[in-house]
């Protein structure tokens, strides 16, 4: 795997003239987008503009879609192009880690939710398993409610602590990128509150795309926005520049609510 020197340090992702189809059904169109380290980017636009067909697409989680192929261009992460054959889907999806819109823990522990992947990984040792699952809830703001009740189902926590779960197991086996995929949509406001502080408290450590159909939240929790319409990728820009000072018409209609 090549990874060049043209490839900046300070980006996590490349996305160059990215055209993607669903059969033929063409869903995104010339995507060229750079995605920085340690930073919470956010991909807002109207349902069906492409934002999550591009999030699934950076940890290809659109190989198990039949018909669903890149047609044109790539992705680097790393400085390393996804799609080359040497890549395991697997380990990418290791690295690049995904919360999805509707928490889905397993039915097992907490404990085991947490352990899971390590497990899988090859990790038997109960000591570091024990440290990885304390470490991981930890990070995701959850050690405390849980810690007394670690070996009950994780179907007994609140809908809040089920996501909050669903991000710890993420982290668990330790990825560099966190895809984010509308995780507070379910969600009341003070359990939203709570997911989006965690954002901002892990991109010290990871990189994090978040779709969002909440213009607020993009504007909260994000570094830098990009806006969609119709599988092309408007504009992208700083978070505050995109919603205070837009140069595309387009962007500034959707976020004033004009449209969308």
């Amino acid at each position: 795997m090549n990874s060049s020197a043209t490839h900046s340090t300070q980006l996590a992702i490349e996305v160059k003239d990215l055209d993607f189809q669903y059969g033929k059904s063409v869903a995104l169109k010339d995507i060229r987008l750079e995605i920085h380290r340690n930073e919470v980017t956010a991909f807002i636009g109207p349902s069906g503009c492409g934002k999550s067909t591009l999030l699934r697409c950076l940890n290809r989680m659109n190989d198990f879609i039949p018909g669903a192929k890149v047609v044109r261009g790539g992705i680097w992460i790393e400085g390393v192009e996804i799609h080359q054959p040497e890549v395991d889907g697997v380990e990418l999806r290791r690295r690049v880690g995904m919360v999805f819109q509707k928490s889905n823990p397993f039915p097992r522990s907490i404990f085991e939710n947490v352990s899971y992947g390590p497990r899988i990984l090859g990790e038997k040792r109960k000591k570091v398993l024990e440290e990885i699952v304390e470490k991981s809830l930890r990070g995701a703001a959850l050690w405390d409610e849980v810690k007394d009740r670690l070996h009950e189902t994780a179907y007994g926590l609140s809908g809040g602590q089920q996501q909050r779960l669903c991000i710890a197991r993420a982290t668990a086996v330790e990825p560099s990128i966190i895809l984010m995929d509308e995780p507070c949509s379910a969600l009341d406001p003070i359990a939203t509150a709570r997911v989006e502080e965690l954002i901002l408290e892990l991109k010290q450590n990871y990189t994090i795309v978040i779709v969002t159909h909440n213009m607020q939240q993009a504007a909260r929790v994000s570094d830098r926005t990009a806006f969609f319409y119709v599988g092309e990728l408007v504009e992208t820009d700083f978070t505050t520049k995109i919603f205070t000072n837009p140069t595309k018409r387009q962007t500034e209609d959707y976020i004033s609510g004009r449209f969308g």
